[in-house]
């Protein structure tokens, strides 16, 4: 590939088009989330559009609006975020400070990137933001940082960098579909909810217990020579794994699921290539929405963390030498505890009781834990998030997140390549040491 450079103009501040109330806003005990304190970034990818009317706008004027005029609806994104020390809580400043908004060019062609399919993450981050220099330490940082690379083809990409502690994947897809609308000049099909309060715990007194089991190390961890990768599974090799798993089960049919298996298999993966020890135990973390499932159930609009996530922990030993099928079983019947609502709301009393007690600890990396996020049906990937463009991808790079080692997303398939139609992208970060052996065995699958 041939080099090219980014320029870039300065940062601005894109403000709501209206007046906007001002509230310092509380957040939701899954909200405060310490682990949940970091920029998401993904990265929209729109092709050149032939359409004569649309070569006389330029994206970044259109973005720009639609986003001031999203932010009369969604004007908390317009303000600033900061943990107070006194409590170790979130709050949210409306301020109408506005959004760090950045434009720049490229001197290629998106097709020249491929689309941004065959993620290099060093050339990736060129085209999304996650820290903005006019924040303000004592004013507190912004939830949202946008940035709009236009490209010598007329293709552009929209990196759009949002806070987790402010928003999920659903709630990040529907403020994006907010802009959308709004830059066709229809109305919002969904107005935005804040109403945290609804997921708010309440302090457990009696003492929590405290699990004492010895989690797996791996010979590899700690490491600061991390490396990212992103490995496709076809839809074919997707089939074939949940018919290797059915014959397992000795039923002729699979009732798993594609993330089941997948989870179980990736799982298993990291084991092996970070050489877990067998007595230890690993675990796998996973979100599960709540969104419609806790009674009574969130309103329509609700933008906030609406997930809780359910933990699989089984010994490195029992992971390595039992069935794959059984490992996808204990994951599939993990996920039925979200829908009971006495789970949910005990869960969330337990988080609220962590932060009260000032437990609420940012997880660091060792190998033995695996969080997975699916982006796979966050409504990431619709037309009517296109502003009259195409979308031919949409991507993130490994966010800082459970140490990013323990992370591993779920990613659609791009959808420049029709071969990947059904595809699942696997993002890894893993220590330079372990990646080999995690490629052999993501080969084996494929």
């Amino acid at each position: 590939m041939a080099p090219f450079s980014v320029v870039r103009k300065d940062f601005e501040l894109v403000k709501p088009s209206k007046p906007t109330p001002s509230d310092v806003l509380s957040f939701s005990t899954i909200d405060n989330d310490v682990n949940l304190e970091t920029i998401s970034p993904t990265i929209f990818v729109y092709e050149a559009n032939n359409d004569d009317s649309s070569k006389t706008v330029e994206p970044a004027d259109m973005i720009k609006q639609a986003l001031s005029e999203a932010l009369v609806y969604y004007y908390p994104l317009a303000g600033r975020l900061k943990r107070h020390k006194h409590d170790r809580r979130l709050k949210l400043t409306c301020n109408t400070n506005g959004v760090p908004f950045l434009v720049a060019t490229a001197d290629c062609t998106l097709s020249s990137l491929s689309y941004l399919d065959d993620l290099n993450f060093e050339i990736a981050r060129e085209f999304v933001s996650t820290s903005s220099p006019l924040d303000d330490e004592e004013v507190g940082s912004s939830p949202l940082i946008l940035q709009v690379t236009k490209f010598s083809c007329g293709g552009f990409t929209i990196g759009f960098g949002l806070s987790h502690s402010v928003s999920d994947g659903f709630g990040a897809a529907q403020f994006f579909q907010a802009m959308a609308e709004l830059s066709k000049g229809k109305e919002l099909s969904v107005k935005p909810v804040w109403e945290r309060e609804r997921l708010v715990g309440t302090p457990i007194k009696e003492p929590l217990k405290v699990d004492k089991a010895s989690p797996a190390k791996s010979p590899y961890m700690p490491s600061s020579d991390i490396l990212d990768d992103c490995f496709y599974v076809k839809s074919e090799s997707i089939k074939r794994l949940k018919e290797s798993l059915a014959k397992e089960m000795m039923n002729g049919t699979s009732t798993l699921t594609t993330f089941e298996v997948l989870a179980a298999f990736v799982w298993r993966a990291r084991l092996r290539s970070l050489k877990l020890n067998h007595d230890g135990i690993t675990t796998l973390y996973f979100a599960t929405g709540l969104r419609k499932v806790i009674s009574p159930p969130l309103p329509e609009g609700y933008y906030g963390n609406a997930f809780l996530t359910s933990a699989v922990e089984v010994t490195g030993k029992e992971l390595e030498e039992k069935p794959l099928s059984e490992i996808a079983n204990l994951i599939k019947e993990k996920k039925k505890d979200v829908f009971d609502n006495s789970y949910i709301r005990r869960t969330i009393d337990v988080l609220e009781t962590e932060l009260v007690n000032r437990r609420n600890e940012k997880i660091k990396a060792t190998g033995a834990l695996m969080a997975l996020t699916d982006w796979r049906n966050l409504g990431l990937v619709v037309d009517e998030i296109g502003f009259g463009w195409k979308v031919v991808n949409v991507t993130t790079l490994q966010w800082e997140c459970f140490g990013s080692v323990d992370l591993c997303t779920f990613l659609p398939p791009p959808k420049s390549d029709p071969s990947m139609k059904d595809a699942v992208g696997i993002l890894v970060s893993l220590p330079r040491q372990a990646m080999p052996k995690f490629k052999e065995e993501m080969s084996a699958l494929n």
